[in-house]
């Protein structure tokens, strides 16, 4: 159906022309001539039938001479109509429609008017050829009407010409139509064939052209196509190309079978369950086919779309953009046309003719909206033009409905493109898709990013080249690690894991990913790790040359350092700063670590120096502003602070947040700490605290995420600080505890949003406080108890370890050790411990040397009262001396407990050894009894058993002497030995022994057996119930007995012949 030529005529054929009755001219049908203009006279001369002019213009069609087909046929119809013979001509109209059916075959469908390569301007369309075809068709018709001709010709005309036009319902009836007529008709059979394949029912396609190959073995188009096409849609691969084959085989010269084996082997090419060796002998094979089917029909569009692709990857571009306008022009279906558009594009775009690539991409995507290459490729080439929006819009569309298509190449493109800011495009919004974007690139290619992509015992899909590709790009888990970046650690980590996997699959490992997974480990706590990742990148960095490798050594130095610092190794992380310094002496941030290192040493002096000299090099560096200002506030040098935090926001930067918020700090803590009760110094802590709340409120204007300043403002609402301090500025009002309640609770609402973003032990402990200020003293120990559980190791931390220069908090840890003691000695004995005793003491003792030395503190002023001090020294000595005598009486008391613990303990002990020892002496008689019995058993069973043999003897013996008798009759139903003797007939003689008969048994013959095998065993347990077994002694005409009595296990039959002495005994 796709060929050009008929089926070939069979050898050796001729057809005779009759000119006269006398002559006759044979024509070789095998070897016509090319000049058909002498046989055109004999046919006009010989006035010859109508299908003599189609037979020979179908042989010249059979050998690929159309043309002269066509003028035959055309010579036909004139000769004809100059005889009046019109009735005759539908068969020649019907032939001149299926020749330019065949020529519409090898025209161009669509004509590219600014091709590059392949012009095809000068050829006629393909449709000019269809609309002559179907003007034959239609006076071929009225020709036939009225005439008694077959209409199967015009019917398969007609489908065939509606087939070529994908007319397919159309064609179908067509194709019944002549079915129904002739159902082995060929033709109809393969044209209903495609359709059905066209319309996806392959097994039913299948049986049709098998049907077809059966009728006609030689049939052309070869029904083995059509076969091996349906194989491979119902993935039968390997019948799809042996079909293949044997149509190569049967017609070498046949472009169709070359070009599905050459595709088929470049498939086989890039499977990896072939060999390096295999793939590389399939393509080689598959170019040779795909080649010569090519070379064999120039004009198949399918031909030219594969071998377009073949040249494109070996970069000869001119050609292959000449195949790819071939595609674009002879299409014949939606798919090809695509093919052709996109090869076009991409020619194009590899020879940077952007403007060209992305008019043919676009055209590509009209024709087909969900054509993942189209898309891809037009959004590359709007990237090359800088048309960024363009691009993602064009994204948006592919993986959106209505052609909603989950490719993982477009997500992860359009992923990349929003992770990148752009002006005018919200950022967060725009990395939220992009992690979106790569958590569905994750699922579908099972990246180690997606949590989920480990299934025990899941099997899945083996991903295709270019999933393989993006699984495999560095850049992609580096940007997927980087959108997660401060929000989700497990994602990074899991990220960056597989980019240094990939980074160390190509032979040079990136230090940068090394360090920062060493970063993140160092984050989450696992120090051992992060040295060791440090280590190792530093020795990756120091292989690199160049100024890179040294830039990236500094900054793994300083973390290794860190490292080293949070290990407690301090000499290690000395020697680090040191050796970085050396190399960068102006490195700030090496120098601040050192003088942390100083300070946590109470080597203030070293490390004021250190930071000195930090702030000549840098004075403008806030970061270092801010540390310094730390430095002087952590040792109680709060002037200091004061002025240096009001230059830096003078000098540097007015709206710095830290400078704002430390300067609202010291503010606050001078005026609560101020004593000084004259009226000037009350207004001077008002101002104070008035000036703390404008800095805590300048800092939410410029950033309303402020954590810290909204804590500062809540403190300064619980505390009261802008009214009266609870009293401490001004007297108590009459509503002073409901007050208290109320600003308490308020301060608990913005201590609730101030912990969703600062997770600190800071906000639950204040939240303690509110809590413990609005008498919820529950609520106020569990915040208490979650703080020092989840930052403080389950320990209560000393707010003296926090603050350890402030004198107010030293005063009240002594007064609560202090008066910890104290409540303990009141304690009943019973309720308390000489553990907890003896570290109230310590603590008492400790605290009688805080105030002591706050007694003696020689400063003007101090948050305290020094007069209590000394008193509660002097009262801690008397504490003191109490707590030695309750000590005494908890030693003695803790004593005697355990003295009645150990006498209760003892006799416990006592009471279960005696029960122990009765209990084995209970088992050990059980046991004794149970050995007895199984002895006195043993013994009977062998007693029993030398009763029973001698009772087998003696019956024996009996049996011999006792005379021959007479057959007996048949015993009666459960009747017994016993009463057949009552009836009649001779009673056996008893056997001696009849001492082992139960008492009461009236009946002795059974029974006795029945009471040998008891064992002697107690008269309640059942006797195991055995019968004896007895021999009887028969003549050949005994008749049989049939006895009523339960059947025996083992039964004997007399002897055959009978031995003289039993004559003699009878």
């Amino acid at each position: 159906m796709n060929g050009t030529r008929s089926p070939s005529p069979p050898a050796g054929r001729t057809l005779d022309i009759e000119l006269t009755s006398q002559e006759v001219i044979s024509i070789d049908l095998d070897n016509l001539e090319l000049n058909p203009d002498d046989l055109l006279e004999v046919l006009k001369d010989s006035q010859s039938k109508v299908w003599v002019w189609t037979k020979l213009a179908a042989e010249y069609w059979n050998q690929g001479h159309l043309d002269i087909a066509e003028k035959l046929a055309q010579g036909a119809i004139d000769t004809l109509q100059a005889n009046g013979s019109t009735s005759s001509l539908p068969p020649t109209y019907y032939l001149l429609a299926n020749i330019q059916i065949a020529r519409a075959r090898g025209a161009p469908k669509l004509i590219l008017q600014d091709a590059r390569q392949d012009s095809q301007t000068k050829e006629k369309q393909r449709d000019l050829y269809y609309k002559e075809a179907i003007q034959f068709l239609n006076q071929g018709d009225r020709a036939a009407s009225g005439e008694a001709i077959s209409p199967v010709l015009a019917f398969l005309t007609r489908a065939i010409y509606q087939l070529e036009n994908r007319q397919m319902d159309d064609a179908l009836r067509s194709f019944d139509g002549v079915l129904a007529i002739k159902p082995t008709n060929a033709v109809a059979l393969l044209g209903k064939a495609r359709i059905l394949y066209t319309r996806r029912q392959y097994a039913q396609a299948l049986r049709l052209f098998q049907e077809v190959l059966r009728l006609s073995p030689s049939c052309k188009p070869d029904p083995r196509i059509g076969i091996g096409l349906c194989f491979w849609a119902l993935d039968h691969k390997a019948q799809a190309k042996a079909a293949w084959e044997r149509s190569l085989e049967v017609n070498p010269s046949e472009w169709a079978a070359q070009l599905l084996l050459g595709l088929e082997a470049m498939n086989a090419s890039k499977s990896d369950s072939f060999a390096e060796e295999d793939r590389r002998a399939h393509y080689i094979q598959g170019t040779r086919l795909i080649n010569l089917a090519f070379k064999t029909n120039q004009k198949n569009s399918a031909a030219a779309n594969a071998l377009c692709e073949l040249l494109l990857r070996k970069g000869q571009y001119e050609k292959a953009l000449k195949l790819a306008e071939r595609t674009v022009q002879f299409a014949d279906t939606l798919t090809v046309l695509t093919e052709g558009y996109l090869r076009s594009a991409r020619v194009l775009q590899s020879t940077d003719a952007f403007t060209d690539a992305q008019k043919y991409y676009t055209l590509a995507k009209e024709g087909q909206p969900a054509n993942v290459l189209a898309s891809l490729g037009l959004a590359q080439i709007q990237l090359k033009l800088d048309e960024i929006p363009s691009a993602i819009h064009t994204l948006d569309t592919l993986l959106q409905s209505p052609n909603e298509n989950r490719s993982a190449e477009a997500s992860a493109m359009l992923a990349s493109l929003r992770a990148n800011p752009r002006p005018g495009v919200d950022h967060a919004q725009e990395k939220m898709r992009a992690r979106e974007l790569y958590d569905r690139v994750s699922r579908a290619l099972r990246l180690p990013e997606d949590p989920h992509s480990q299934l025990n015992g899941h099997q899945h899909k083996a991903l295709t080249s270019s999933g393989r590709n993006i699984a495999e790009d560095l850049e992609v888990h580096i940007e997927m690690a980087r959108l997660w970046q401060g929000e989700n650690s497990d994602k990074v980590e899991r990220a960056l894991t597989e980019a240094l996997r990939i980074s160390e699959a190509g032979g040079k490992p990136d230090p940068r990913l090394v360090n920062n997974l060493g970063a993140l480990k160092h984050l989450d706590g696992k120090l051992d790790q992060a040295r060791a990742m440090y280590e190792t990148a530093i020795t990756h960095a120091s292989m690199m040359e160049g100024g890179k490798g040294e830039g990236m050594s500094t900054s793994i130095l300083y973390n290794l350092a860190r490292v080293y610092e949070d290990e407690g190794n301090e000499t290690m992380a000395r020697e680090a700063y040191d050796k970085l310094l050396t190399r960068h002496p102006e490195y700030v941030d090496a120098k601040l670590r050192q003088a942390k290192m100083f300070s946590d040493l109470n080597k203030s002096n070293e490390a004021h120096e250190l930071i000195k000299e930090a702030l000549n090099s840098q004075g403008s560096n806030l970061n270092l502003r801010a540390f310094y200002t730390h430095f002087l506030i952590q040792n109680n040098m709060a002037t200091p602070a004061k002025d240096f935090v009001f230059r830096t926001l003078k000098e540097h930067d007015k709206y710095d947040l830290y400078s704002l918020c430390a300067a609202g700090w010291i503010q606050y803590h001078q005026a609560r700490e101020s004593r000084d009760a004259s009226p000037k110094g009350v207004d001077e802590r008002r101002r104070g605290f008035q000036r703390s709340a404008e800095f805590y409120e300048k800092a939410l204007h410029l950033d309303p995420m402020c954590a810290v300043a909204a804590q500062g403002l809540a403190i300064v609402t619980a505390e009261d600080a802008l009214g009266n301090l609870g009293g401490g500025i001004g007297p108590l009002a009459p509503d002073e505890p409901q007050k208290r309640i109320r600003n308490a609770r308020d301060a608990l609402d913005v201590f609730a949003k101030v912990r969703e973003a600062m997770d600190d032990g800071s906000v639950y402990s204040n939240m303690g406080h509110c809590y413990y200020a609005s008498d919820d003293y529950d609520r106020a120990i569990e915040s208490y108890e979650t703080a020092s559980r989840k930052f403080y190791n389950d320990h209560n931390v000393p707010a003296f370890h926090l603050h350890p220069h402030d004198k107010a908090i030293t005063y009240n840890i002594a007064m609560i050790e202090q008066k910890a003691a104290e409540l303990l000695i009141t304690v009943p004995a019973a309720k308390r411990t000489v553990k907890e005793m003896q570290k109230a003491i310590d603590q008492a003792q400790h605290a009688q040397r805080l105030f002591a030395s706050l007694a003696a503190d020689k400063s003007p002023v101090v948050p305290y009262n020094k007069e209590l001090a000394e008193q509660r020294k002097k009262y801690g000595d008397g504490v003191l001396r109490r707590c030695d005598e309750q000590l005494a009486i908890q030693r003695q008391h803790e004593a005697g407990a355990k003295a009645k613990l150990d006498a209760a303990r003892q006799k416990r002990q006592e009471e279960k050894d005696k029960q122990d020892a009765l209990e084995r002496e209970r088992l050990a008689s059980h046991r004794e009894q149970a050995e007895k019995l199984a002895e006195e058993r043993r013994l009977a069973r062998e007693e029993a058993m030398v009763w029973t043999r001698e009772v087998r003897a003696e019956s024996d013996e009996e049996r011999e002497r006792k005379p021959k008798k007479a057959p007996r009759k048949k015993a009666e139903a459960n009747g017994s030995g016993d009463e057949g003797a009552a009836n009649g007939e001779p009673a056996k003689k008893k056997r001696k022994g009849g001492k082992l008969r139960r008492n009461g048994d009236p009946e002795g013959g059974d029974d006795d057996n029945e009471n040998v095998f008891s064992g002697g065993e107690d008269e309640s347990k059942p006797a195991a119930k055995k019968r004896t077994k007895k021999r009887v002694v028969r003549d050949d005409e005994d008749e049989e007995v049939t006895a009523t009595a339960p059947s025996r296990k083992k039964q004997f039959k007399s002897k055959e012949y009978i031995s003289d002495s039993d004559e003699e005994m009878s």
